[in-house]
């Protein structure tokens, strides 16, 4: 891989009215703004070559590549490792709700019910970066959620992963070089291997 572009899904059903989403089986398409942007995004990206489509499972995240994309023929690839957080009790809940617990507990601590730690996945995002940073293909699309596009964004900043981040636009394109992907991937790596919040 030479280059990425990194962009979240559209607006979705459910992240319109702040629930929170991290099953991958739960129904959640975009919404008919959602659908503009993606195809927005299409024409953004319209004149590059993309030689691969990585997306994670979800139905919105998906739906936002198929628009993006249509017309073309760019091969897929889906990787579980860039899914949501695992929200366990949260799932179905407020973002508001997840968040205040988030802000609340040590990034090791996993979430209740079932879910995941931040720290946990941290560290599922990097394996995630690091299967594509391995790909021959020289342009990544890598449609995702905004989670692992905000730790990827802070981190260039030398900025380490938090409870409370910055939300990501929906469909915008962030075109990283393979080095810069490296860094910022080197960097979430080190956080979850001794993560702390600061």
């Amino acid at each position: 891989m030479d280059e990425v572009i990194l962009a979240r899904h559209g607006e979705s059903e459910l992240s319109i009215v702040g629930t929170v989403n991290g099953d991958p089986a739960v129904a959640c398409a975009l919404t008919a703004i959602g659908e503009q942007q993606a195809r927005r995004l299409g024409e953004r990206i319209g004149d590059v070559e993309i030689d691969l489509c990585v997306t994670s499972e979800f139905e919105r995240v998906r739906q936002t590549a198929d628009l993006a994309l249509a017309g073309s023929e760019v091969p897929r690839l889906v990787l579980p490792e860039l899914n949501d957080v695992r929200f366990g009790s949260f799932e179905g809940d407020t973002l508001a709700d997840y968040r205040e617990w988030a802000a609340a507990n040590e990034p090791t601590v996993e979430a209740p019910g079932g879910g995941e730690s931040r720290s946990g996945t941290v560290a599922r995002y990097v394996c995630a970066y690091r299967r594509i940073l391995e790909r021959p293909e020289a342009l990544v699309l890598v449609v995702t959620h905004g989670l692992p596009i905000r730790y990827v964004l802070n981190a260039l900043e030398y900025t380490d992963p938090a409870p409370l981040v910055e939300q990501v636009a929906y469909a915008e394109p962030f075109r990283l070089t393979a080095g810069e992907l490296e860094e910022a991937v080197t960097l979430l790596e080190r956080w979850a291997a001794t993560p702390l919040w600061r």
